[in-house]
C-alpha cells in the first residue's frame, strides 16, 4: 500500500486509476501542507514530502504543479510554482481579462511528484503543453486537479481539459509526459523489487 498525501481530493481521483492499472494498492491522506514561498516546484515538493512523512510515519508521495504562461503581461512564465498562491486558479475570469489582448497564448503544466521513504527522495516530472482558451469551457467533475482545466487546451486538441471525457483526457495525443505514470512504473518494477532483494538477504 502506498499513500498519496494531498489536500485536493480531485488529484487523488485523477491518479488513482494509474495505480490500479499497475496493481498497486493506493490510499490517500488529506493534508494541505504549507508551501515554501519560492518559485521552485522541486524544492516545494520535497518539503511537502518531508512534512507528510512526519505526519503519517510511512513512505508517501506528493505532487506539486506549476503553470507557466509564456507571455503573461510583464511576467513571462507566470505564475509558475505560484499558481495556487497567486490566486490565478481560483479566479479564471480575472486571468482571461488580463490575457484578453495577448496573442501568444502558449502555456504548460509541469508536475513534480516526490516520493519519500524516510531515507531517500525520488522525484519524477511530467509536462503538458497547450494554449490558453479565450473563454471558460467545460463542466466540473470529481477528477478536476485545477480550475485551469476550464481554459487549458492541450497541444493537438480543440477542447479544454474540462470539456473532455475521461477517455479523451487519458488518450489525448498531445505528446505529454506523466509524472504519475513514470513513478508508478518505477515503483512497481524497480523500487519494490529492490525491497524484495534486501528482505531476502
Amino acid at each position: 500500500m502506498i499513500t498519496y498525501v494531498t489536500g485536493n481530493i480531485g488529484k487523488y481521483y485523477s491518479v488513482k486509476d494509474v495505480f490500479l492499472k499497475n496493481k498497486i494498492d493506493i490510499d490517500f491522506y488529506i493534508y494541505d501542507a504549507k508551501e515554501l514561498d519560492i518559485n521552485n516546484i522541486e524544492l516545494i515538493s520535497k518539503r511537502k514530502a518531508i512534512d507528510a512523512y512526519n505526519i503519517i510515519k510511512k513512505p508517501c508521495f506528493v505532487i506539486d504543479s506549476g503553470f507557466y504562461i509564456e507571455d503573461y503581461p510583464n511576467k513571462p512564465n507566470y505564475p509558475g510554482a505560484f499558481v495556487k498562491r497567486s490566486g490565478i486558479s481560483s479566479n479564471i475570469d480575472e486571468l482571461l481579462e488580463v490575457m484578453k489582448d495577448v496573442k501568444n497564448r502558449n502555456c504548460k503544466f509541469v508536475d513534480c511528484l516526490t516520493f519519500y521513504d524516510g531515507d531517500n527522495f525520488y522525484t519524477f516530472y511530467g509536462e503538458s503543453k497547450g494554449i490558453l482558451s479565450k473563454t471558460k469551457r467545460g463542466e466540473w467533475n470529481k477528477k478536476f486537479k485545477s480550475n485551469l482545466w476550464y481554459v487549458f487546451i492541450p497541444q493537438n486538441c480543440n477542447k479544454t481539459l474540462a470539456e473532455m471525457t475521461d477517455y479523451e483526457r487519458e488518450h489525448r495525443n498531445d505528446n505529454r509526459t506523466s509524472a504519475t505514470i513514470l513513478f508508478a512504473n518505477w515503483y512497481k518494477n524497480e523500487y519494490l523489487n529492490q525491497k524484495k532483494l534486501v528482505k531476502n538477504h
